[in-house]
């Protein structure tokens, strides 16, 4: 039995599974809930809620898991499992790896816990302008495709009068994106201002950061230079000078 509860709002989905779950409990319950959010949203938050009563999927119903998967690969934002039973917990962590959206399990005493997760935002992009042709884009935290839609509009805001610009790529907080749909926003994002970017440092602490680097300055054809988080203000005078 599937159960969508009725604080269910907009863009996040609370779900609850209890005893054995049939496909169609997907038809009638599951299915309509998230194709009706997708109709207004492009992209969903799931939080579902594993009841020690829950026995399993039926063949049909697992079928249907796996159709809904496939069919709404995209529409999935983040997921939340909350669930004390070890096999539940086991295999959605197995697959995990493989999802484009991140996934959390919580056990049933993080059940509140769980609500936090999935309505807060993880990650935060700055976008601050240092004067002259100086910018600073600030990742912070694990970010999701709602903050590069932010940030877009905040890097268009400050280079709507600029021929040109440089580009100061602040990586001291940043912890990764939240799966595939976010890293795939972040290069949109690049892509779409590539052509007015004259010179580019990059400043952090990891090595995949400097590696990132080495690949831009060939990839863009541009000057990018990169510098550990406690020479922050070495890479704003490199940006200005010349």
């Amino acid at each position: 039995m599937i159960t969508v509860h009725t604080n269910s709002d907009g863009a996040l989905i609370e779900v609850e599974l209890s005893g054995e779950v049939t496909s169609a409990d997907y038809a009638t319950t599951l299915v309509p809930a998230i194709e009706a959010a997708l109709a207004e949203h492009d992209s969903v938050r799931l939080l579902a809620i594993v009841s020690p009563e829950f026995k399993g999927y039926d063949l049909g119903a697992a079928w249907s898991d796996t159709k809904l998967g496939l069919s709404h690969w995209r529409g999935f934002d983040r997921i939340a499992v909350v669930a004390d039973q070890g096999w539940v917990q086991t295999s959605i962590r197995l697959a995990a790896p493989i999802l484009p959206c991140p996934v959390h399990v919580f056990e049933m005493t993080e059940v509140e816990t769980a609500r936090r997760w999935i309505r807060e935002s993880l990650g935060a992009i700055h976008v601050i302008d240092l004067g002259g042709p100086c910018v600073q884009v600030s990742l912070m935290g694990k970010l999701d495709p709602e903050e590069y839609k932010q940030a877009e509009r905040d890097l268009d805001d400050k280079l709507r009068d600029r021929d040109g610009f440089r580009l100061l790529i602040d990586l001291r907080e940043f912890d990764g994106w939240q799966g595939l749909t976010a890293m795939a926003a972040h290069f949109r994002l690049a892509r779409g201002h590539i052509g007015l970017l004259d010179r580019a440092a990059i400043v952090g602490d990891k090595a995949w950061q400097h590696m990132a680097q080495r690949l831009a300055s060939h990839v863009l054809g541009t000057r990018t230079q990169y510098f550990p988080s406690d020479e922050y203000e070495n890479a704003k005078s490199w940006l200005a000078a010349g």
